[in-house]
Order: C-alpha cells, then sequence, then structure tokens
C-alpha cells in the first residue's frame, strides 16, 4: 500500500510470482530519487505495457486518497477470503499509524507490516513497493 499526493494504492501478488517479477522490474527506481521524472516515467510505462506487468499481479488499486477506506476495506476483504496465507503489508509512512489502528485485529503470525521508510534498500519488499509507487506516479502525471 502506498501514497503519493491525493492517490492510495496497493497491489496483491501471489508468493509464486514475486522471483519473476523482480526480475521484470529490475529497472525501477525510487521516483523522488529519478532525475528525468518525465523520461523515467515514459519509459517506465513502456516497460510496463511491454513486459504485460500487471498481469504478474493478483490484485491492483489506484484509488483518490478520499476512498482510502475502500481501499482498506478490499484489503481487508482479501485477507478474509485467503485465510492461509502469509500477508506482508508495506505502508506509507504518513499512512502507517491511521493503519495499524485499524490493523489490531491481525494475526501476528500471519501478517507483517513494515513502514515503507523502514524497507531496506535492493530487498525483495523494497522492489515490490516500487512497482506500486511507479503505478502511483504513472497516474498521478496521467491525471494533471
Amino acid at each position: 500500500m502506498d501514497y503519493s499526493e491525493n492517490l492510495i494504492g496497493y497491489i496483491i501478488i501471489k508468493f509464486e510470482k514475486i522471483s519473476e517479477l523482480i526480475k521484470k522490474t529490475s529497472k525501477l527506481k525510487h521516483y523522488a530519487r529519478v532525475k528525468y521524472k518525465k523520461e523515467y516515467l515514459r519509459a517506465m510505462k513502456k516497460l510496463f505495457e511491454r513486459d504485460e506487468l500487471l498481469s504478474y499481479l493478483e490484485k491492483h488499486s489506484v484509488k483518490e486518497l478520499r476512498q482510502n477506506i475502500e481501499a482498506c476495506s478490499e484489503i481487508f476483504d482479501f485477507c478474509d477470503k485467503n485465510p492461509i496465507s502469509r500477508i506482508f503489508i508495506s505502508i506509507d509512512d504518513r499512512q502507517y499509524h491511521g493503519f495499524m489502528r485499524i490493523a489490531e485485529k491481525f494475526d501476528g503470525n500471519r501478517f507483517t507490516i513494515v513502514k515503507e521508510g523502514k524497507l531496506k534498500k535492493g530487498s525483495k519488499e523494497y522492489q515490490l513497493n516500487l512497482i506500486i509507487d511507479t503505478l502511483l506516479n504513472l497516474k498521478r502525471t496521467r491525471s494533471r
């Protein structure tokens, strides 16, 4: 789950597809650190289309921030429908405290919830977080 200006989004990925998806997304960078932003987003849009990256995702959504309760409820519904799954949730630092108030009902053995700022650069989790970050930035720049 990530946040960008007035957008919030999430991705859900099956464990089996993570390795292959990470290989295909090795060119993704954190948007704030990119020097030539327009060119980067143009190249990433082509990458997503050419490699059909969205087909690797079980589910994804980007919504306006005012619909954040809807996004959270979609995540909770997925968790309820998949009771034996292990869930890793990376939450934007600004959304973390609000999300954690809701997430108190989660089983600590099944769920790992981490602030986005605490992700280790280069880790699988960091790479997967770059996917939602890029999707949000693509949507945000398209809606201007």
